[in-house]
Order: structure tokens, then sequence, then C-alpha cells
């Protein structure tokens, strides 16, 4: 999105929200009005709430969320408690009226419900304050509007709201009402959250220059990646067409298995480029930890982010994370045991696409293999495949040297795609400083570059030529 197409976006959710906003305080001030008015006549008196704003052709992502963000328009009661969340995040002051105290027992209202932050001097609304502005002390209409909160509702489907868990033993909705980050940033700003590579989120977006015709594959392999190509085109459509939405689970997961340098990691980023989702790599190294629960811990966290998104979770040299269970009957081996469990539910359980990726399949726990939809091994490129991956590194021919033959380079040497990688940029920097030396431009990449480069990839695998 460009600088001002992102400005338009903002500049419509903010007139659009101000719209929500002042209802907000209507529906709020009605409720006080009538609650207190209640209380003194010893009698229920049910407020009258304005009509929320029309935002029929209103072009902002805020009405077009509450329009069809769930399929269906947003009733009045599910727009109250959206704008609620919001709040603390652009208007905290509208929550004031709150923090009005009970004369009676020096300190605010119970029914109010919302609690201070750590920092935050405001009130942070929790799901009582939901219940108390759209019902009060109407039993049946509390009831009604709990629904809200419930785990089948689209609020939390859809990962739109969230009621942060409250302490053991408290009502459940003490718990605070929050706005998930990406619906946060969509209704605010007008842009797509991606998350901050971090603690909370241990895992990075990996993009690539490459497209989809620079991967070079077997075509057995290939065959197996539309596959899974086909199902993120259309995945969920497919099930209720062949009426199989209801006995195959949701989401997609994929094991890539082979030696290094074959092509899993591009493959997994080019999957989720082509079709417009995007790929995050796990960083096992801030996963695992050796306290008990903290590897599920750190795990949920990226699951839990993305549980509603469109992504592809990549798990890359997965037997570390994935391994074998062990028949032993010490406390680790069964807290490993249990690590692995925990692994397989969340990545079954997940309606996204997860890949899997290791140089050795027999690595992983069995347990995982089963459920795989598909296994896919990536082998060393043939030396037809090895040619065009030469082609494509040296696409300009006029770089080269007369004495360089990329069909004899192809034919006589056994090289991984990563391999050739390697090979290619040592010499263009050999060939880079002799053109340093030489003072000159007319400098190419010669045959005993690429050789010596070749040379040095052999032995860092350990062969000889």
């Amino acid at each position: 999105m460009s600088n001002g197409a992102e400005n338009e976006a903002m500049t419509a959710n903010a007139r659009s929200l101000a719209r929500e906003i002042d209802w907000f305080g209507a529906v709020l001030t009605a409720r006080f009005e009538t609650y207190f008015v209640a209380q003194d006549a010893d009698a229920g008196v049910v407020p009258v709430f304005p009509a929320p704003p029309d935002l029929a052709g209103d072009p902002s992502l805020f009405a077009d969320t509450v329009r069809n963000g769930a399929g269906v328009a947003m009733s009045a009661d599910e727009r109250i408690v959206l704008i609620l969340a919001l709040l603390p995040h652009i208007r905290p002051q509208a929550l004031d009226l709150l923090l009005t105290h009970n004369k009676l027992i020096e300190r605010t209202f119970t029914e109010f419900g919302g609690v201070r932050g750590a920092a935050h001097s405001g009130l942070l609304p929790t799901g009582e304050t939901a219940v108390f502005i759209l019902a009060g002390d109407d039993l049946r209409r509390r009831f009604e509007v709990g629904r809200l909160f419930e785990p089948s509702h689209f609020f939390a489907k859809l990962g739109i709201l969230r009621m942060q868990q409250a302490a053991s033993g408290e009502p459940a909705l003490r718990a605070t009402l929050a706005v998930e980050t990406d619906y946060l940033h969509r209704l605010t700003v007008g842009q797509q959250h991606k998350p901050d590579f971090g603690a909370g989120f241990p895992a990075k977006l990996i993009t690539t220059p490459l497209t989809w015709s620079d991967l070079v594959l077997a075509p057995e392999v290939m065959d197996e990646i539309e596959q899974i190509r086909a199902w993120m085109r259309g995945g969920p459509a497919l099930l209720r067409r062949w009426g199989l939405e209801t006995k195959v689970k949701a989401g997609f997961r994929a094991l890539f298995y082979g030696p290094p340098g074959t092509g899993k990691t591009l493959t997994a980023t080019l999957l989720g480029q082509s079709v417009g989702v995007d790929v995050y790599r796990i960083d096992l190294s801030m996963i695992v930890s050796k306290y008990i629960g903290e590897t599920e811990k750190n795990l949920a966290n990226v699951f839990d982010q993305a549980q509603n998104k469109n992504w592809i979770l990549f798990f890359d040299e997965a037997d570390a994370l994935f391994g074998k269970r062990t028949e032993g009957s010490s406390s680790n081996d069964r807290h490993a045991n249990q690590e692995i469990s925990y692994l397989l539910q969340r990545v079954e359980d997940f309606p996204g696409v997860v890949i899997l990726a290791t140089n050795l399949r027999s690595n992983l726990d069995e347990a995982f293999a089963r459920r795989f939809q598909s296994a896919i091994y990536f082998p060393l490129p043939d030396a037809l495949q090895r040619e065009q991956l030469w082609d494509k590194l040296f696409q300009d021919r006029d770089l080269l040297a007369a004495d360089v033959d990329l069909h004899r380079l192809a034919d006589k040497h056994v090289l991984s795609g990563g391999a050739l990688t390697n090979v290619a940029r040592y010499a263009a920097i050999r060939a880079a400083r002799r053109q340093e030396k030489q003072a000159t431009d007319s400098v190419r990449i010669e045959l005993d570059d690429l050789e010596r480069a070749i040379k040095k990839e052999f032995i860092k695998e350990g062969r000889t030529l």
C-alpha cells in the first residue's frame, strides 16, 4: 500500500471512529442516567439507546469490518463491544465516567467492571464493563450479552477480540477485553500488522526476490508442490465442494526432507509468495527451553498469533523440535515426550499451512510423519536441473569468459542449488578482485574462478573433485 493510500485509509478510519465514539458516549450516558434513576426509584428503567451511525457508503476499513467482516453486519451490541475494546487505544478519556466512585464504599462501582493497567491511568474495560453498558441489572440481558465472549462467536473465531484470561477463581467477565493486534492496526491506521520478531513472537517473516519461474525442481517434486499450492488457493472451498468439510481437518501439513541446499526453504517462501501469503520461519533457538513448560509456552505464542491468519509456519531443521520420543522413564524423558505430544496437537489443530523441513526424515517422530498430508523428498539436482540452475545464475553470458562451458560444469559436478549459489558468489568475488588489480572493466568470470569455487564447496562437504 502506497503512502497516499495509507493516509487515505487512516483518514477514513478516523472519521468513522469519531462518529462511533460519539455514539458510544451517548449510549454510556443513557445507561448511567437510567441506571441510577432505576436505583432511586427501586424499579427497572430501560434506557433508550440512540441508533448506531449509518455506515452505508462509508469507505473506511472500520466500516467495512462492521458491515461484513464476519460475513454479516455486526449488531449494535457487537459494535458497542468493539468500540469499547478500541477506546483505550484511541480515546481513553471516553471511559473516565466509569471511574466514578461509589461514595458509600469509597471505591469504583463493582458493576462497572474494568481494571487499571500497570502504567495506564485510565480504565481498561473488562467483559463486566460491556455487560453493564448493554444490560445493566437485567439478568436475562446479561446472559445474552455474555454470549458475545464465547469461543463460538465470530469475535473469537476470527481473532477480532479476545478476553485476557482472568485470575484463577475469579469471574470470567473479570477478564480484560482486548482487540487483537491485527485488527487494531486495520481499524485505526488501515494497515496489515506484521508481528515483530522477538521473545513474544519467535518467528521471522521470510521473503525472496526470486519468482516461481526461478524454482528448479524435479518434475515429481514440482507436482507435489503444486498440490500444496492448489490447496492454498482454495482448500476450504474444495472441501465444501466435495462434502468433506466435516470429515477432513482444516489446514495442511507438509514435510520437506532431503540434503541441504536442495531448495526446501526457497520452495516454502515461494509457495507463500505465489499465492500472496506470508511465510514465517520459526526460530527454534528461541522456542526450545530447558525449563519445564517454557518450550510449550513459546510455541503457543506463535500458534496463538497465527491461529486466524493466512500464514505459512515454516519449521526449518525441525528434528531439533520434533525429534523421536524416547522410552526412558526419567522425569526429563517424560517431559520431552510431553513436549512432543503438545507440539503434535498444536500442529494438527492449526487451520493454516505448516511446513516442517529436515535433512533426515528418520530423525522425526513417527507420530508426526503419519499426520502429514504430504511428505516430499528434495533430491540433489540431476545434470539437466544443474544446467538450468547454472543458466539462471548466469543469464547474461557476456559476464563469463569464453572458456566457461556451463553444460560441461553441470554434467561433471554434482552440487545442490545452494552450493551452486555459493560457487557463483565466490567466483564473482574473485573476478571483482582481479578487476581491481587490473583497473579495467573488461574482466569476466573465468573457468578457473568457477573451478576453484567448486573445489571449496567440495571441501566444505568433505568430498574431493
